[in-house]
């Protein structure tokens, strides 16, 4: 008899593939310089428990030829509020949604989620453009 408290591929891949509105952008006008964009609000739900999770994102990236349109990317991440997803893959999935979006020269996405059973929860993931990803440590 299969044990029902264990965690499955299925509840580690949820939310990764869902369909997310779009993140628009618009013509960078200057070179060199970094974006810090935070959401102090932001949610998804366990996909196992269904529990809420409530933390912070804080996305930085200095932009390339596109920066993020900021409604387009609050309509974004409000789309995770009712999602199915693990705090390590909401972080890592925007990370690389927002690279899909504007080519950014280097971008990170920092998750502070508020504790849960006395854990709290901070998950970093970065990109930069011609080593795809940053050795985190």
């Amino acid at each position: 008899m299969a044990d029902k408290n264990r965690y499955t591929g299925q509840h580690a891949r949820a939310g990764t593939d869902a369909k997310l509105p779009a993140i628009e952008t618009w013509e960078n006008q200057y070179p060199g310089y970094v974006i810090e964009i935070q959401t102090p609000e932001f949610t998804s739900v366990c996909p196992k428990t269904g529990l809420p999770d409530h933390g912070e994102i804080t996305i930085q990236y200095v932009p390339g030829k596109l920066c993020l349109e900021l409604k387009s990317l609050k309509m974004y991440l409000i789309a995770y509020r009712n999602l199915g997803i693990f705090q390590e893959n909401a972080v890592n999935r925007i990370l690389r949604d927002v690279v899909a979006a504007c080519d950014p020269v280097e971008a990170t996405v920092i998750g502070e989620f508020t504790p849960r059973g006395g854990v709290f929860t901070k998950i970093t993931a970065a990109y930069q453009r011609d080593k795809k990803r940053k050795k985190r440590g």
